[in-house]
């Protein structure tokens, strides 16, 4: 699991050619330590073909506003290609969910099973 700051952000987005899962925390929310519990189990699941990161937004303002992140936790899917934010969930949701986002990122959602794209 990648943790991404300020400074490391625009390089890594830029040169990685994976999809990329964010979860956006603070270390005082209990909803986000849940969530954080559930990324070994994502890194698990997608292994090499997906990135997992986390974003401490008390110490990274410059990513929370970016994102407009205005409360915790907040995850955000981005596609390998377009570097575009692809699925977002606020609050703590379940493995299923975050996997579904994640996928929508490979461009493995519903449309691309129904239509092979």
């Amino acid at each position: 699991m990648i943790e991404l700051t300020d400074t490391t952000y625009s390089d890594f987005v830029s040169t990685t050619d994976k999809p990329l899962f964010i979860d956006f925390y603070s270390p005082t929310c209990g909803p986000c330590q849940q969530v954080l519990a559930l990324l070994p189990h994502l890194e698990e699941y997608f292994g090499d073909e997906a990135v997992i990161a986390k974003v401490d937004v008390s110490r990274n303002p410059k990513l929370a506003a970016k994102y407009e992140i205005r409360s915790v936790p907040f995850c955000v899917s981005v596609g390998a290609k377009d570097k575009m934010v692809k699925d977002y969930e606020l609050g703590a949701a379940s493995t299923q969910r975050y996997i579904s986002m994640i996928k929508k990122a490979q461009g493995k959602g519903v449309f691309a099973r129904l239509f092979g794209k």
